[in-house]
């Protein structure tokens, strides 16, 4: 079964690139041996950089499953996550992640994200596109406010 939810991912992948819909990249949600939703990257046909193929996999398999976490499930992607995606597909909590393509093979490609795991490990401000910190204590007031709901949906 693995293999067929991993030849899917990879076919939407191709599709993806023959149907000119965006970048060579796929992927399946499966739940209980089924699959729940697919996603493809679609990047530059929504002009949406977050549109990865794990990205609108995980909100099509969200809104289908009407839950913001994918617990019980498995995500199938044609390659392996990149950082975007990969913290997007932990605040899902999937079971698990089974990827065909690795990182190497996208930037070989043209798809290189190195650059952004290095990124995680230098300063905010020294960072190619520099961070700075601004008004954190007036912004304290939205986690005092959150803090304090009554029936908040932790997550």
């Amino acid at each position: 079964m693995q293999n067929q939810f991993m030849q899917r991912a990879i076919d939407l992948a191709i599709e993806n690139v023959n149907t000119r819909r965006g970048g060579p990249f796929g992927a399946v949600v499966v739940r209980n041996g089924a699959i729940l939703a697919e996603g493809t990257n679609l990047v530059t046909l929504t002009l949406d950089p977050t549109a990865h193929a794990e990205i609108t996999a995980i909100r099509n398999a969200c809104r289908a499953a009407a839950s913001f976490q994918l617990d019980g499930c498995e995500i199938y992607t044609s390659c392996e996550p990149c950082p975007m995606c990969l913290g997007a597909i932990y605040w899902a909590r999937p079971d698990r992640v089974y990827y065909a393509g690795t990182r190497e093979d996208a930037a070989a490609a043209g798809f290189e994200d190195a650059f952004i795991y290095d990124q995680l490990h230098v300063p905010p401000d020294a960072r190619a596109i520099p961070m700075h910190g601004l008004m954190r204590g007036e912004a304290q007031a939205a986690f005092a406010a959150w803090r304090k709901l009554e029936g908040r949906v932790d997550y």
